[in-house]
Order: C-alpha cells, then sequence, then structure tokens
C-alpha cells in the first residue's frame, strides 16, 4: 500500500471513530455515566474503587496497614502458605468494586476485558514479566454455554494481547460441575473444587517446565486457583503465579 493510501486509510479510520464516539458515546464501566474514553471510569466511580498497592504479604498480595520489609508474609501464609508462588490484585472486592465485575461477569459487558487487562498488567507487572504462558481458570462447559462466555478467558487474552506474553484460553478444563461457590465456607469451597480441574492432554507439552500465570476474575479463599495451581505444578509447571482482577481483603486463615 502506498504511504498516500495509507494516509487515506487512517483518515477514515479516525472519521469513523469519531461517528461511532457521536453514536455511541463512551460510558462509565462502573454506573454507564458518559466519560471522555471507552473502558474508563468517571471521577466519582474512580474515587470509590479501592485500588491494592504496596505494603503487600510478598505470596498472597494481602495489604497490610503498616509499611513492612520486602518479602513479608502475612500470616496466612506462614501458617499455610499456598500452593502459588505470588498472587496480586487490582481491586479490593467491595460494594463499589461488586457492581462493576458482576455486569462484567453476568451482564455482557466484554468490552470491558481491555481496561481491566491494563489495569491488571501494571498491578502484575512484575509476574508477567516471568511468565511463559497465560491461561485463565476454566468454566464447565454448561455453564459456558449458559452464560456464553467465561470473564477470565477475555481477561486472559486481553493480558496476552497486552504484554505478548502467550495466552491459552483452554489450557485447562473443568471436568466436572460444581456448585457455586458463593455461600460456602474455606473448607467446604477446598472440598468442593478438588479433583474438578485438569490439563488439557493434547496441552500437556506446553506447561513443563514453564512459568504459568492463572488469571481469574476475584480471588476469595483461595479454592479454585489453589486448585488450578496444583493441576499446572502436576503437570510439571516450573512454577505458577495468580492475577486477579480483585480479590477478598481478609486474612487466608
Amino acid at each position: 500500500m502506498s504511504s498516500r493510501s495509507e494516509s487515506v486509510v487512517r483518515r477514515l479510520s479516525q472519521l469513523l471513530g469519531v461517528a461511532l464516539d457521536a453514536l455511541l458515546p463512551a460510558r462509565c464501566l462502573a454506573c454507564g455515566g458518559l466519560v471522555h474514553d471507552p473502558g474508563a471510569l468517571c471521577p466519582a466511580c474512580w474515587d470509590a474503587i479501592s485500588f491494592l498497592g504496596p505494603p503487600l504479604c510478598a505470596c498472597c498480595g494481602l495489604p497490610f496497614e503498616v509499611e513492612v520489609g520486602e518479602g513479608t508474609l502475612c500470616g496466612g501464609c506462614i501458617d499455610r502458605p499456598p500452593p502459588w508462588r505470588r498472587a496480586r490484585a487490582v481491586l479490593r472486592y467491595d460494594d463499589s468494586a461488586k457492581g462493576l465485575i458482576l455486569r462484567f461477569k453476568h451482564a455482557d459487558r466484554c468490552d470491558a476485558a481491555p481496561a481491566f487487562a491494563r489495569w491488571m498488567a501494571r498491578a502484575g507487572s512484575h509476574l508477567l514479566a516471568d511468565a511463559d504462558v497465560i491461561a485463565p481458570v476454566p468454566l464447565h462447559r454448561w455453564r459456558l454455554l449458559r452464560r456464553r462466555y467465561n470473564q477470565a478467558a477475555l481477561l486472559a487474552m486481553a493480558l496476552g494481547r497486552q504484554s505478548r506474553v502467550t495466552a491459552i484460553p483452554d489450557l485447562l478444563v473443568r471436568r466436572r460441575a460444581t456448585p457455586s461457590q458463593g455461600n460456602l465456607g474455606r473448607d467446604a469451597r477446598l472440598r468442593n473444587v478438588r479433583g474438578a480441574f485438569a490439563v488439557r492432554p493434547s496441552l500437556v507439552g506446553l506447561v513443563a517446565g514453564r512459568n504459568v500465570l492463572l488469571v481469574d476474575d476475584v480471588l476469595t479463599t483461595g479454592a479454585t486457583v489453589g486448585e488450578c495451581v496444583r493441576v499446572l505444578k502436576a503437570a510439571g509447571a516450573g512454577a505458577v503465579d495468580v492475577l486477579t482482577l480483585a480479590r477478598v481483603v481478609a486474612p487466608r486463615g
């Protein structure tokens, strides 16, 4: 294509973008109010979101209230070390973040995935730097049919495009349907997901000796991601880190 043709294409793309912005103005991901750019939050919603940052537990990412030394672990990770190497999250899962995530998860707000992935790339930059492969926590096929998409897979694929780390949406499979974890305690969650996941047999060769970044929307007790991590390590993964959009801020123990 000549430089003149490329210039015309760019100009047409710009005009098309202006037209689409006029017809479909950008909306806040949380409240639906008008914003300047797609995938943004309005100032009020931005202020209401609790973004997580240091000081954090070096292992599970639990935020500390005071400054601590580098490499410090929380009591839960000391008492009961998790199977993953490191876990990080962008947001505190509270009332403000809950609506944002539930709309993405259940209300077809798939357009939010690129913005969420940008946030995750910043929060987990050192995890991405060590990752060879990105994999999402899978849904069972029947739940996937009902929901029509796996929100963790959307995040993983968007994160892969932005970081240029290979994302494999079907690296893990959910071998059996499990009841919702929502109203279960930690021990019940562990029992619920035990044996529920496996590495897809045809893709086992992509795991052995490689560092895997496991992606999900919310880290609660760590039961689900923990079971996925154990499966990946059993398949020979060198190390597994966990990156989520949000996490419940409560001691793991």
